[in-house]
């Protein structure tokens, strides 16, 4: 069965005259995964609510919709949206199969958005929150005021009230830069054209990788993801030069669990990339730490002892960092370090945890000082980069 993605860029959001300030919808920023399981939930438990995107549905899974997962599905389906899914004619992907980004979402986001179509905007970018009539300095009388969502919509900035808010607007579209010290200096902006922040689709746009001399930095699994992809190109077109940069001192340490890691396809990632790290297919440079990027007859990186010359293009998988600008007017609070919600922070540190070890968390540690507002999804782990799908389903 096909599923249409939905759009309603052209239907803006009118405020209902039936409900009363007491019976406000819930506001779901973000169409993604874990905001349509929220929208799931809430449904589910037939309580009013909205969903507002930015772009169009599951825009971000879009930008990487040519990669495949490393978790199975079983994983990757919500409880509330498979009890709403389970009644239609919707068929259930078989549980130990591994999808792709598209096949995520039109076996599963897609379907479940069009049993939510009339609550989603689509093309609705939220400006920013503030509670009615008054800024984050104000105390009197405060958790009774109704939120105020400004919102850029085709039909201009429209307001939308909401008695709570749940921003699952991830982090994926602020990427880290390529320096070590996590600054944007215009020398690397100039470069933009030529740097990919995400994982590329070489198959795609092959003529921008096949012969050239392309650095990969970063030491994580979409790190390896790009590099697996370009050893495909460089199997077509034996020119192409991969070169992996590392912070890490032991490039090992970036395989991760292998044979033994909780999920058995992310442990396939680092064996295969192992393999053609050995074969000199994949040429590395650890304990890099980047201090600035350049042009200079190609790309250059400068490092504190050592300069990498002459790249035709950089694949930069360094992570990603939350945005808090349309919270401004709200009291939220983010760790100092990590810039996930403060009680997550210690229970997701990556130097003691793994996807798969971080205890279950839920409500109670989404809690913020602004009452009824919550960061959930990849931005409430902030720049920790161990967060699942399923976890925000949790």
């Amino acid at each position: 069965m096909e599923f249409n993605i939905i759009n309603q860029s052209a239907a803006c959001y009118k405020p209902g005259t039936s409900c009363c300030e007491t019976t406000l919808p819930v506001a779901v920023i973000g169409a993604g995964p874990v905001g349509l399981a929220a929208a799931a939930h809430l449904k589910h438990r037939n309580m009013p609510f909205f969903v507002v995107e930015a772009g169009e549905l599951a825009a971000h899974v879009r930008s990487w919709e040519h990669v495949t997962l490393f978790s199975p599905w079983k994983y990757n389906i919500d409880s509330a949206a498979r009890i709403l899914l389970e009644q239609t004619d919707w068929q259930s992907p078989q549980d130990d199969r591994i999808p792709s980004g598209r096949e995520l979402i039109e076996l599963y986001l897609a379907p479940l958005a069009q049993l939510l179509e009339k609550q989603i905007y689509t093309n609705h970018r939220v400006e920013a929150i503030t509670r009615e009539g008054t800024d984050r300095m104000k105390s009197v009388n405060r958790e009774n005021k109704p939120f105020i969502l400004h919102v850029n919509t085709c039909c201009g900035t429209k307001q939308m009230k909401a008695s709570a808010v749940i921003d699952a607007t991830g982090t994926w579209d602020n990427p880290n830069p390529a320096l070590s010290n996590g600054v944007w200096l215009t020398s690397e902006k100039k470069l933009t054209d030529r740097i990919d922040y995400h994982i590329p689709d070489v198959d795609e746009n092959h003529i921008l990788y096949a012969n050239k001399r392309i650095a990969v930095v970063g030491g994580g699994h979409s790190a390896i993801h790009s590099l697996l992809n370009l050893v495909t190109v460089k199997e077509k077109y034996p020119e192409t030069v991969i070169t992996w940069i590392l912070r890490k001192s032991r490039v090992e340490d970036a395989y991760g669990g292998g044979s033994n890691d909780e999920l058995a396809a992310r442990g396939e990632l680092g064996l295969r990339i192992a393999g053609y790290v050995q074969k000199g297919i994949v040429q590395v440079e650890t304990s890099f730490y980047t201090q600035a990027v350049y042009e200079q007859d190609g790309i250059v990186l400068k490092g504190e002892n050592k300069v990498l010359e002459s790249f035709d293009r950089l694949i930069v998988n360094t992570g990603s960092r939350p945005t808090f600008d349309m919270h401004r007017e709200l009291r939220y609070q983010a760790d100092a370090i990590a810039e996930a919600v403060p009680a997550l922070a210690p229970l997701i540190d990556p130097s003691e945890h793994s996807c798969g070890s971080v205890p279950p968390h839920g409500e109670k540690e989404l809690r913020q000082p602004e009452q009824n507002f919550y960061i959930v999804g990849a931005k409430s782990y902030g720049r920790a980069p161990t967060f699942l799908m399923a976890t925000g389903y949790e």
